[in-house]
């Protein structure tokens, strides 16, 4: 009786051990199969930046994830510094700008931005560019969303051999290469880099207004400041190096390889003369003199407080003034056939669909860029059967959803 209560013990024990072995195995498989397929899906769907694949695809371990989702929220706690308060004086919101200076990272020198222009050396040397794109983005990292993601596919659609350097202390991080990993498992060039505003604004006209603002001797201004330092940034990255620079609101429609030492315009009189320029797309060799003085106009004239006016208001003052410095004024078709307070019509289903047959040719044909006005058309949905469906379904890589 012994024996056999034994025996039965032994047998339900390797039975029982069994049926957990099959069922561990089972799961193992089904979680091959689902990983595998995530991949897939990842490298198909490459629209969805930052959050599906961040959900599901298992780039982190868990403690990686941890610290990953901590550096996001420091990241974000840090830039809710970086927008004064309401209604200070010039005297207080210099003042708040001293104290506040700390979370300002991009205006620190680290070790990471000092190794900025041997990186910048480092992959042009490793690449062949088509053509060199810029774009800066001196705000958090998870702020960077499908919109933006998808300007990068249509750039790339057009300039499959271009290469895109984004000036970024906040993409330049782990964060930052997953948003941007489907793309560069497509084969696209690409470098996220912290930019040395120290080696940026040396030898130039800017380099002055940095050193007062860093102490504390300029009203940063009531505009946040991020906007003002885009607007100089891009200036000092195409004067060093040459290039594209061009912002992150954008459907690019055409090639840019034959376009050389242009700006466009954004709006023109009955004459066709224009009357606003804009600094949304920037198109200059290395060393240009008309860049040198936008930088120099920059310093001498930098005002936080009214929007656009170290911006599109000061190319435009400066071209104003300018004579022989070869460069082309491109007309607004170029990269603004629709203006900002008229670029609902391109999200809208509505209008007639000959109209929106007619004006997706004429884009495909005369535009290099649309210009998308984010600031007005962030919250518009893109209805289906719209100019905006219509251009998204043959300029992306991948289309999805935006």
């Amino acid at each position: 009786m012994f024996n056999y209560y034994t025996k039965f013990q032994l047998f339900s024990f390797f039975y029982f051990a069994l049926i957990i072995s099959l069922i561990i195995l089972y799961d193992s498989l089904i979680a091959n199969i689902s990983s595998k397929s995530i991949v897939f899906q990842i490298n198909i769907n490459s629209l969805q930046p930052l959050k599906p694949p961040l959900a599901n695809r298992p780039l982190f371990s868990t403690k990686e994830e941890t610290n990953n989702e901590v550096y996001l929220k420091e990241e974000e706690e840090d830039y809710a510094h970086l927008v004064p308060p309401y209604n200070l004086s010039q005297e207080e919101r210099i003042s708040w700008f001293k104290k506040n200076l700390p979370y300002f990272e991009i205006l620190k020198s680290t070790n990471i931005s000092r190794k900025f222009n041997g990186r910048m050396n480092e992959f042009f040397t490793s690449h062949y560019c088509s053509v060199q794109f810029f774009m800066t983005w001196i705000s958090p990292t998870k702020s960077f969303g499908k919109r933006e993601f998808f300007t990068l596919e249509s750039l790339f659609k057009a300039h499959p051999k271009g290469c895109l350097i984004i000036l970024s202390h906040t993409l330049d991080s782990p964060s930052g290469t997953m948003i941007f990993k489907p793309l560069v498992e497509l084969g696209y060039r690409i470098l996220l880099v912290t930019p040395d505003l120290y080696f940026l604004f040396e030898n130039t006209p800017s380099k002055s207004w940095f050193i007062d603002l860093k102490n504390g001797k300029k009203d940063p201004g009531k505009i946040p400041l991020a906007q003002n330092l885009s607007n100089l940034i891009r200036l000092a990255v195409l004067y060093k190096y040459g290039g594209v620079y061009i912002d992150t609101d954008f459907i690019i429609l055409k090639d840019f390889s034959r376009l050389r030492n242009s700006i466009g315009a954004q709006s023109v009189d009955r004459n066709g003369n224009w009357t606003r320029l804009n600094n949304a797309v920037l198109i200059f060799d290395k060393s240009h003199p008309l860049v040198y003085k936008f930088m120099e106009e920059f310093a001498l004239s930098f005002d936080g407080n009214r929007w656009g006016y170290n911006g599109p208001y000061l190319v435009s003052r400066v071209v104003e003034k300018v004579k022989d410095y070869n460069f082309s004024v491109l007309p607004p078709r170029a990269f603004y056939p629709m203006n900002w307070v008229r670029i609902k019509g391109f999200f809208n289903a509505k209008n007639d669909s000959r109209w929106i047959e007619a004006k997706v040719l004429e884009l495909n044909e005369k535009t290099y860029g649309i210009h998308l006005w984010n600031r007005q058309s962030k919250s518009m949905k893109i209805e289906q059967g719209s100019i905006i469906d219509r251009l998204i379904s043959t300029h992306c890589v991948v289309c999805n959803d935006i």
